[in-house]
């Protein structure tokens, strides 16, 4: 979690607030007294084993074992939480893994009050080689996640997005991101908005993915050039080695 908004939460919070973690943990939120997660309370703190924080929210853990809820989170049945339960809930991190984060974030507004949720920005996410060279983004991840207001859009994350230098941020680009360029988060009251974006047909995916990259960290107008000429170049090349093919065949 960006560390600033850890300390803005804590001190937006009285000791007598219920605060639930949902899907926290590789980094649980110590001041949670309630954690979600599918995997079990004695493994947590996973950032660990890279060099990362095991925890954030303060040194002392405010949930037990008999308060870590481990369950698929993505499941139909409903948490087991009466509707307002918590005084703060929140999820970091999480809602770009998960199958089904619409219900998700559904349950969070029905048992919460207010929260607090982050994800990795669409930049970072649409980033090469920040795991490995040619991948883009995090391989577990499976949405790419935009907010605006109090609306959060979950947009597939095409494996398009792996295969040309073109519809990706530049690994250059992405060393030269700011902590606070990589994430993006969510203050909610009450509720919020959230729906799945989908786009059908492969060339309007390719739109998509090349827009999102122009109008963010745009590549230079010379190396698009040059690429668009190659692509005509084989096409053509192509169709002329089908023709000869048709035409050996007579």
């Amino acid at each position: 979690m960006f560390e600033p908004n850890v300390e803005l939460i804590l001190h937006g919070l009285s000791d007598r607030d219920i605060v639930l973690d949902v899907g926290g943990w590789a980094c649980p939120f110590n001041r949670a007294q309630w954690v979600m997660d599918t995997e079990p309370y004695e493994t947590r703190g996973f950032y660990r084993t890279f060099g990362g924080p095991p925890s954030q929210g303060g040194e002392t853990e405010w949930f037990s074992r008999q308060t870590w809820v481990q369950r698929d989170l993505c499941d139909r049945p409903p948490y087991p939480f009466p509707d307002k339960f918590f005084d703060f809930v929140v999820c970091s991190h999480t809602l770009e893994d998960l199958r089904d984060p619409l219900w998700v974030c559904s349950e969070m507004i029905r048992i919460g009050k207010r929260g607090y949720i982050e994800v990795p920005s669409r930049a970072w996410e649409s980033t090469w080689g920040v795991e490995r060279p040619h991948l883009a983004g995090l391989s577990h991840h499976r949405w790419l996640v935009e907010i605006a207001g109090q609306r959060i859009t979950f947009l597939q994350k095409y494996g398009l997005l792996h295969s040309h230098w073109r519809y990706a941020i530049p690994s250059s680009v992405g060393k030269r991101l700011t902590p606070r360029d990589t994430v993006q988060w969510l203050w909610w009251e009450e509720g919020f908005d959230c729906e799945e974006r989908t786009i059908n047909g492969l060339g309007l995916i390719e739109r998509e993915l090349e827009d999102f990259v122009a109008s963010t960290h745009p590549h230079s107008l010379l190396r698009l050039a040059m690429d668009n000429a190659s692509r005509v170049l084989r096409r053509r090349l192509g169709s002329a080695v089908r023709k000869l093919s048709r035409a050996s065949r007579r």
